[in-house]
């Protein structure tokens, strides 16, 4: 079977409700030659296409060859072709270069589709050149990672997010290269990627001919591997769905997971990892986050966008940066911290007589008493504090009533605690066991604005 052929069989058991008739193709072409043969056998069997070709500005003058070189490609209804200047991309948003090269590329790809479906009736998919060897180096890749379960599965033919299908994955490089001497197609060469700086190089290069070498069969066994992989994550998937279910309780934006209930779970390491992996944290995290469970409270564990903190019999799941979260953390250098009630600004006072300040929107407390963080959070029921100047404690709910507020004022009470002992009824009082004594040295201000102050 010729790998036109090959490839509409492929096509036919993979996407069988897309064909010739009722999508257009747009095709990432680099030059090289997975993606000329792509763009050959896309032509041959029939479907409408264009081209769109990334200059990420790199590899100068090669760049440009590549650009001119896709520009001529023939049989496109358009061809599309953007330069990056990638580098200071990637210096402005701290981030490697192939990555940056990635968000830009596949972002431009986006807003393609959407200009493209405004113009053209068909469905739009678009279509990279993965083959079968860039399936078994991710496939390795991911495993050096600890990408978990799902990572084994290596690269997917068809990924919902930007409408994008790999339709070579089942056939070999060695086969796209005897394709394109067999139909003299002209293509370019990529020096880079002769390159072992690159990981994917590395193992490409390096470390998948050593292995070879040793176990002939090593590669075809990976991709017997993946078939057989992808069945068992459809399993691991269904059964991680029904765990998480009964684990989990969204609040608003945050996610609430009982530490008790938690505990019970057999598998707790690869339950912690499913609950935390789509917030930014990586797998060596998942121990760390095992040890909050019995950690001091507001103690916590962050990722570049979400923290996991510990409240008492709950881990919460929440955003560091989002004014109508249920919980904030109040570091010790923290100046101010935005929510729903306002503006709430921290700061430190020493060596001075202070007398108790009248303004229920200010909060005088004694420094030496409180643990950082703090826990800034809405009250809930069985709250309860020592109002400033009484010596028994009382419900915070009973407060509420006592000072005959409306109910939406006691849904939105919010308070400040550390070390499971409240601070402040946020805006009202002050719980006696901080207040400060008649001659402060360290003195914790904290002063409630409204957000338009």
């Amino acid at each position: 079977m010729n790998l036109t052929n090959q490839f509409i069989s492929h096509w036919e058991k993979q996407f069988p409700n897309w064909n010739q008739n009722n999508v257009h193709l747009l095709l990432a072409v680099s030059g090289g030659v997975d993606s000329v043969v792509l763009v050959d056998v896309i032509k041959n069997a029939g479907f409408s296409f264009s081209i769109a070709h990334c200059n990420f500005q790199l590899r100068g003058s090669d760049s440009e060859r590549d650009e001119l070189f896709v520009s001529s490609i023939e049989g496109a209804t358009d061809i599309f072709v953007k330069k990056f200047t990638t580098s200071d991309y990637a210096t402005v948003h701290k981030i490697a270069i192939q990555e940056a090269a990635r968000k830009l590329r596949y972002d431009w790809f986006a807003e393609l589709l959407v200009i493209m479906q405004t113009q053209i009736k068909k469905q739009i998919l678009l279509v990279t050149a993965h083959h079968a060897d860039d399936n078994i180096e991710t496939v390795l890749m991911n495993f050096f990672r600890g990408t978990g379960i799902l990572g084994l599965r290596g690269i997917l033919p068809f990924q919902s997010e930007g409408s994008l299908i790999r339709p070579l994955l089942l056939i070999r490089k060695q086969q796209l290269i005897e394709y394109a001497k067999e139909q003299h197609l002209q293509f370019v060469e990529d020096v880079s990627n002769h390159s072992d700086k690159y990981t994917r190089n590395f193992f490409r290069n390096q470390l998948i001919p050593q292995i070879q070498s040793i176990y002939p069969g090593t590669e075809e066994n990976i991709l017997d591997n993946i078939e057989r992989i992808k069945e068992v994550a459809n399993i691991y998937q269904e059964a991680i769905a029904v765990k998480l279910k009964n684990l989990c309780e969204r609040k608003g934006a945050e996610t609430h997971i009982p530490i008790l209930k938690l505990k019970q779970e057999n598998s707790l390491t690869t339950i912690i990892w499913e609950l935390v992996k789509n917030f930014s944290f990586n797998a060596a995290q998942t121990h760390e986050i095992i040890k909050l469970m019995d950690a001091e409270n507001a103690a916590h564990v962050s990722s570049s966008t979400h923290r996991v903190i510990k409240n008492r019999k709950w881990l919460i799941i929440a955003e560091k940066e989002q004014s109508n979260a249920q919980i904030h953390l109040i570091e010790e250098d923290e100046k101010i911290m935005c929510f729903s009630l306002g503006n709430l600004h921290v700061s430190k006072l020493f060596n001075g007589d202070h007398s108790i300040n009248p303004d229920p929107a200010i909060a005088m407390i004694d420094l030496g008493k409180i643990q950082f963080p703090l826990l800034l959070r809405k009250s809930k029921p069985g709250d309860y504090f020592y109002p400033l100047g009484m010596q028994k404690k009382k419900k915070i709910s009973r407060f509420l009533i006592d000072l005959k507020l409306s109910k939406t004022q006691k849904e939105n009470c919010w308070v400040i605690e550390s070390n499971k002992k409240i601070v402040w009824v946020v805006g009202y009082r002050i719980d006696d066991r901080f207040k400060l004594p008649i001659k402060a040295d360290n003195i914790l201000q904290l002063q409630l604005m409204p957000t338009d102050f």
